[in-house]
């Protein structure tokens, strides 16, 4: 028998509607936006730390042309060594010893404070005496003279080093400065620094030969 005419009708299980697609924001192809965004804040801090170290380098070239610094000069001028002998029954070491400082400053637009100076003699790496000179401000291409005095005594211990120079009549003594000192620039002034002076000295005993103006170096 002919089924009935269904007009296209559908009258099987029911279609199940098309299930929906939700996208949180930030996932997915968000991620792009914020790597981008990151990307120009890093070219824009490395832009700012390059012009900042052009702006530094062309003052500090331009400071440089104007002040034009100069090696500051320490020379030892003058020493006198009247008594220098050793006991070996206490292990006493007995000193006079009078040292005269030239510090030359030879820069037109610097001074310098020397806020301490701490003047330590040593004898073959041993120090005997120490001694503390008062601050002071030098001033442009100025010359300074320092006469440091050591006198006194000291227990060290010495080596055959002594009696060799004893018979020579000259004694290799050494001399350290240790210094706290400012730069001034017109109205700005430096922090402090700490250079070292170092000496090394050929001192003749007294009536045995005449001291030779001796160049000491600068460590910074």
């Amino acid at each position: 028998m002919p089924e009935p005419h269904l007009n296209g009708a559908y009258y099987g299980p029911s279609i199940p509607p098309p299930s929906k697609t939700y996208h949180r924001p930030g996932h997915g192809g968000g991620g792009g936006g914020c790597s981008c965004i990151f990307n120009c804040i890093c070219t824009c801090i490395f832009q700012i730390l390059c012009t900042l170290l052009v702006i530094i380098a062309v003052v500090g070239f331009i400071c440089w042309l104007v002040l034009r610094p100069n090696k500051v000069n320490f020379h030892i001028s003058d020493a006198s060594l009247t008594q220098f002998d050793f006991s070996t029954r206490n292990n006493t070491l007995y000193y006079d010893l009078h040292l005269n400082i030239s510090i030359r400053n030879p820069n037109k637009r610097i001074g310098i404070y020397y806020d301490s100076i701490e003047a330590r003699a040593m004898y073959h790496g041993q120090n005997f005496s120490i001694v503390k000179p008062d601050p002071f401000y030098q001033g442009h291409k100025n010359t300074t003279d320092l006469n440091l005095v050591f006198t006194g005594q000291d227990s060290v211990q010495l080596g055959s080093e002594y009696n060799v120079e004893k018979d020579s009549g000259v004694y290799q003594i050494g001399l350290r400065l240790y210094m706290r000192i400012r730069f001034k620039f017109g109205w700005i002034k430096t922090k402090k620094i700490k250079p070292m002076i170092m000496c090394d000295l050929k001192v003749p005993f007294k009536g045995n030969g005449t001291f030779e103006r001796t160049q000491c170096n600068l460590d910074w």
